[in-house]
């Protein structure tokens, strides 16, 4: 399957791009003024979680995977792509950070069971490049997963720190995005756009250390107008009243690491070899599940599916 290419005739790449599942499913979060969970995954216990919690609250969901799963396996995109087109509700497969050509170039080729591109939409992070670099990569990048029906997403900026899977940037010096940018990252033809305003990855070390410019975040969702979507980064630690904050100022798509999977660390890491493998597999999706299922009320997505 990693090796099919789609076709690439203009008028079905016109028709697979305004039919894009996750570009519907944006738009339609930032009509309704409600957030949508893109949950990242990095195995079978969170990928199940995060769909039964989906279907248990009617809420659409985004499931994340970094480039790391497909160095590691391209069954663990299979099976997330198969899984999304199962569901019972919304559901769609984002690569986040993709930060080198050919790994883009890759996704961009894996073809789910139903014909349709594995990957609903892909982040083109050239963050990691200065910014004219950073344009020209993008577009260059954009066009290719356009092609193929896959919408886009951009880093102005750069957003400083890393996570597990993503590259770390802390030898780079974080930019704020300006209101400038958002004209110059639209017109690359990306779809989401992804603001730094004080975001980081990685831990904060504490709610008091996040300091976030939402006026920046406003001034940068006014200019966009609608022309792209807003998604958050770098939500570790965020309490419910960030997240508001946020998607009051334009963000669609919430990413969530940390917040959801806090619990199930811990409890593996506890109960590890102290309980049978399949009851911490079991445990540990239902915390996972139960973590998505707050953070879908708390972001106002449950019941829009």
């Amino acid at each position: 399957m990693v090796g099919r290419k789609l076709p690439r005739t203009r008028s079905s790449m016109v028709g697979l791009l305004s039919s894009n599942r996750a570009v519907k499913m944006l738009n339609a979060a930032a009509e309704g003024k409600y957030g949508v969970l893109g949950v990242v995954s990095y195995n079978l216990e969170t990928i199940v979680a995060c769909i039964r919690a989906a279907e248990a609250k009617s809420s659409p969901l985004q499931i994340l995977l970094f480039p790391w799963a497909l160095k590691y396996s391209p069954l663990l995109v299979d099976l997330a792509a198969h899984a999304a087109r199962s569901a019972k509700v919304p559901i769609t497969v984002h690569m986040d950070h993709a930060q080198e050509a050919e790994i883009i170039k890759q996704a961009s080729q894996i073809v789910a069971e139903d014909g349709t591109p594995a990957f609903d939409s892909i982040m083109v992070d050239m963050s990691h490049y200065e910014k004219e670099e950073n344009l020209s990569k993008t577009k260059e990048l954009v066009a290719l997963c356009h092609e193929r029906g896959i919408a886009t997403e951009a880093e102005p900026g750069r957003i400083e720190g890393g996570e597990d899977g993503v590259q770390d940037t802390a030898e780079l010096e974080g930019m704020m995005t300006t209101t400038e940018e958002v004209d110059e990252f639209v017109a690359t033809g990306i779809d989401f756009l992804a603001p730094a305003f004080g975001n980081m990855h990685g831990d904060y070390h504490g709610v008091h250390n996040i300091k976030l410019d939402y006026d920046r975040l406003q001034a940068v969702q006014n200019k966009a107008q609608g022309r792209v979507q807003l998604v958050l980064h770098g939500t570790n630690e965020f309490p419910p009243d960030i997240m508001k904050k946020c998607i009051d100022r334009g963000v669609t798509r919430v990413n969530v690491n940390k917040v959801v999977l806090s619990e199930y660390n811990a409890y593996v890491a506890e109960n590890t070899h102290k309980v049978p493998l399949t009851q911490l597999m079991e445990t540990g999706t239902n915390l996972i599940q139960e973590a998505c299922e707050r953070w879908m009320d708390n972001i106002g997505s449950s019941g829009k599916a």
